[in-house]
């Protein structure tokens, strides 16, 4: 498999801007997001386990996951949450790890936002990169890019991994609680070393 980096941070740090400059150097980046939409799509084991679970009644007009609905009902129950982890985290996992195996690049990234709540299943990644921020920042840039009131903001903090949790797992870290512009030099000193670690692995 070719050398691999985990990508990960809390909600509102940033991880899409650097996301996006990975990919802008040309580095192959598989998103814990993206698969988990791939994996229930219409006609999907994935998408018929959680009808299994749940009932037709989380599917929209189209036979789609109606995904606000569904996030609704797992956000005040403990338990769905965990019926609906059950069944979409193994199934991300294998369409990460697929894409790795076949991928030819130098280095490929995996973008997974839980990656603290869910490292046991990562132990084979190579890096992990985390971009980090002060908490109060984050709080202020979640309320800030999504409209919500500060409550649900600090609620939805509480649902995730903490910060030191995240930074106790980082092999790197991007420093995000400047500008935008300061991802950039960061973003590419990264990637020479990715290339060069990449490398001397063979």
């Amino acid at each position: 498999m070719p050398f691999t980096v985990a990508l990960t941070g809390g909600i509102a740090c940033g991880k899409s801007a650097v996301e996006q400059r990975f990919r802008a150097l040309g580095v192959h980046v598989y998103d814990a997001d993206q698969a988990s939409r791939v994996v229930v799509e219409p006609g999907s084991d994935g998408l018929a386990a959680i009808v299994d679970a749940f009932g037709s009644e989380v599917l929209d007009a189209h036979g789609r996951l109606d995904r606000p609905r569904m996030r609704e009902r797992v956000f005040s129950d403990p338990t769905a949450r965990k019926t609906l982890e059950t069944i979409v985290h193994p199934r991300v996992r294998q369409w990460m790890l697929e894409r790795v195996q076949t991928d030819e690049g130098p280095y490929v990234m995996l973008a997974i936002p839980l990656l603290a709540e869910n490292i046991g299943h990562y132990r084979w990644v190579d890096r992990i990169l985390v971009v980090d921020l002060p908490e109060a920042t984050q709080l202020q840039r979640l309320m800030h890019r999504d409209g919500m009131d500060e409550d649900l903001a600090v609620r939805i903090l509480a649902t995730q991994a903490s910060r030191i949790a995240r930074l106790g797992l980082a092999d790197d870290v991007i420093d995000n609680s400047g500008p935008e512009a300061a991802l950039e030099p960061q973003v590419t000193a990264l990637h020479q070393r990715y290339l060069g670690l990449a490398a001397a692995r063979g």
